[in-house]
């Protein structure tokens, strides 16, 4: 009944989305078989996009050409861009969002690519021959056929939810588990383990005091994460809040412990360290007399909200009444309670960097199937998967971010070389060049890459074309145009700057700390002028001029690390390399180079378990 398409997409999360938008894009014909398609790209969890290093991500989808950020920038309700105290590389871009229209603006722009088609089934089987993926079948007893499968499964694999001492099969509320995969998967040769999440509950906004509560605004000025002209800033905004729990809330809480499927042994799996449940942080932290609860509204019309922080899979009775304790709460009308969620997933390093399983050839897997949590995080892999998937098929090389590339070539290095054991959520702590990795110069980072291979179109490489000539502009007057005492030194006196004897370049000024570009600009007249003769209100490289100046240094200095380390990316090993011949190696490198295969030194100096001196003899053993 249905043709064979070239990619077969399993799953409508983020991952799937993503996967079937860029390989559809760059010319592959794209099934994207989901559960339900009223539920495609749902926010299972937190309506928000973005935050410490998963904004950066996003970023850098836009940049490759994805679909997450022009999104996010459609269906957002308030932006902020946080840790501006810090330096750029720490500057995180983060949105509140509606809801039900980041869902329909996806299925939107999906329904918009022409090469993306639907079906709605429950796929429960791969067809594999000569260990090669050619199609998929469904519960329905469908047989589609493929060149090469995208698995997005997220945590439907088995999908168990607890709440309280009950437990139930689904994949998310309200939905159903998917079953039939993972046997087939293991009875091919994968590893397949258990992890958890969770959620908390949804309350009625109308049954809040917000006037117990901080109102949190977004930022005046807001920005937004496309750096296409395909979205606007938001002209209006909507406001979170925060409030505490108390003694009283925990008190509650720990009276259901014997209850909770975290403590009573029913959830064996393990759970997000970064994101734990209400009553793990009152065990963990029992010192601590409240915790922070984020009040979330879910869209600009609804009035139900999330309650970010109180993540829970406590019996719904003893939620409830732990709620009304909080300030604000004290009326609360609860939508449904919170739960968890335990599913299969399949250890990363069983794939290749491309995303490619080692075992069926043009199988790629994408998402929590890989051990991740969070939106970005999957949305990431299943555009590098759907990437990867195109080229394979039209015997191109696979495109790989490095380390020093993006935050996503940190991201699926850290889990194809490293393993993950938890959910694992990215951090701007796990990318060692992060001051080359800022969120305010993913384009320049990724846009050329991305049209080299097809994805990104002319426009995007134009825009970023633009945007380095106006910043190297900016740069020059900045280097050529001098400012007078009479101009800097009020300025230089409010910020506790030495003052100047004689005219000085400006650029030299700005290397100061606490002194910006927009104080010299009101400072100088001329300065400002000649700025905006070359601008073109391309405010984008006005940053990026600033960045490159304030941190010329460090930037330089990252870079030639960057080169260093790469140098040992440089260095393949061959494949199917009997590691067990080299005498010199310990056990354990040998035990962990044979499981894993790296396919260069710098990727086997990352394993766990691998010394230096380990590192050492693999070089002589190839003549290095």
């Amino acid at each position: 009944m249905l043709p064979k398409y070239d990619i077969i997409v399993v799953g409508g999360g983020h991952a799937g989305c993503e996967a079937a938008y860029s390989a559809a894009k760059m010319g592959s014909s794209v099934l994207l078989v989901t559960m339900n398609l009223q539920n495609i790209a749902q926010m299972s969890c937190n309506p928000a996009m973005g935050g410490v290093a998963k904004g950066q991500i996003v970023r850098e989808i836009d940049a490759l050409g994805g679909g997450s950020g022009k999104v996010t920038d459609k269906s957002a309700i308030q932006f902020k861009m946080l840790n501006l105290s810090k330096g750029p590389a720490m500057w995180s871009p983060r949105t509140q969002n509606d809801r039900m229209m980041f869902a329909e603006e996806w299925r939107l722009q999906l329904e918009r690519t022409p090469n993306v088609h639907f079906w709605q089934d429950m796929v429960n089987g791969l067809l594999v021959k000569d260990g090669k993926v050619c199609g998929v079948k469904t519960v329905i007893g469908m047989e589609v056929k493929s060149d090469a499968v995208v698995l997005t499964n997220g945590t439907f694999l088995n999908g168990l939810i607890h709440l309280g001492e009950k437990n139930f099969r689904g994949g998310r509320s309200g939905e159903g588990a998917s079953y039939g995969i993972t046997e087939q998967l293991v009875d091919l040769g994968f590893e397949s383990g258990r992890m958890k999440t969770g959620t908390p509950p949804r309350v009625d906004g109308r049954s809040l005091d917000y006037s117990k509560m901080e109102e949190q605004p977004g930022d005046e000025m807001p920005n937004k994460f496309s750096y296409t002209n395909e979205t606007q800033p938001l002209p209006k905004q909507r406001s979170c809040y925060i409030t505490y729990t108390n003694e009283k809330t925990h008190e509650i809480l720990k009276s259901g412990f014997d209850r909770s499927p975290m403590f009573n042994g029913a959830i064996k799996s393990v759970g997000p360290r970064y994101c734990p449940s209400i009553e793990d942080k009152i065990n963990r932290f029992a010192e601590r007399d409240r915790h922070q609860i984020f009040v979330e509204p879910e869209g600009w019309n609804t009035v139900e909200v999330y309650v970010n922080g109180f993540s829970t899979s406590l019996p719904e009775e003893v939620q409830y009444a732990a709620l009304k304790t909080i300030p604000g709460f004290e009326n609360v009308k609860m939508f449904r309670p919170g739960y968890a969620i335990e599913y299969d997933y399949f250890p990363p390093t069983q794939l290749s960097h491309s995303l490619e399983t080692k075992l069926v050839e043009n199988l790629f897997f994408a998402g929590q199937i890989n051990g991740t949590t969070g939106y970005e995080e999957a949305a990431s892999q299943g555009l590098m998967a759907g990437i990867n998937a195109h080229l394979k098929l039209n015997n191109k090389e696979p495109f790989i971010l490095s380390r020093s590339d993006a935050y996503i070539g940190v991201l699926i290095d850290d889990l194809i070389t490293k393993g993950t054991k938890e959910p694992y959520r990215m951090f701007t702590s796990r990318a060692e060049f992060r001051i080359l990795l800022r969120q305010d110069n993913a384009d320049l980072r990724l846009t050329p890459m991305s049209h080299k291979i097809g994805l990104a179109d002319k426009d995007q490489l134009q825009l970023v074309e633009n945007k380095i000539r106006i910043t190297n502009a900016i740069k020059s007057i900045l280097k050529k145009t001098s400012v007078s005492p009479d101009e800097v030194n009020e300025l230089l006196k409010e910020k506790n700057s030495s003052t100047i004897k004689q005219k000085v370049k400006a650029n030299s000024l700005l290397l100061r700390p606490h002194i910006s570009l927009d104080d010299l600009r009101s400072c100088s007249s001329f300065l400002d002028g000649k700025i905006n003769e070359v601008l073109e209100d391309n405010f984008d490289a006005l940053v990026q001029a600033e960045i490159q100046i304030k941190y010329e240094g460090y930037i330089s200095r990252e870079q030639d690390n960057a080169i260093k380390m790469n140098r040992l990316e440089d260095v393949k090993i061959p494949p199917q390399t009997d590691f067990s011949t080299l005498s010199s190696l310990s056990a354990e490198a040998v035990e962990k180079l044979t499981a894993i295969q790296p396919v260069t030194i710098g990727q086997a100096s990352r394993i766990s378990g691998v010394s230096p001196s380990d590192i050492s003899v693999l070089l002589v053993y190839l003549g290095r």
